[in-house]
């Protein structure tokens, strides 16, 4: 019986491409795998990054545009 493919996971975490409303955006967040699945799929990916967002900002002083979309990562493989 053939396997089935599972999302690439390194290291436990899932990786994003944020793009912000400004036009801006940021490659590769990581997001720990254990927050995302179940009903809500990768949803829980946008607060965990929105999070990190306001502590990063909070910290530097300058504020993070809202987050426009976010998208997983797809990793490619050597076959």
């Amino acid at each position: 019986m053939a396997r089935k493919k599972q999302q690439p996971v390194a290291n436990g975490f899932v990786l994003f491409d944020v793009l912000y409303e400004d036009g801006t955006q940021t490659s590769n967040r990581k997001v720990p795998a254990a927050d995302l699945g179940g009903l809500d799929g990768d949803l829980p990916a946008r607060t965990f990054v929105e999070t990190q967002d306001r502590k990063i900002s909070e910290m530097s002083g300058a504020p993070r545009g809202p987050i426009k979309s976010i998208v997983r990562v797809r990793i490619k493989r050597a076959v």
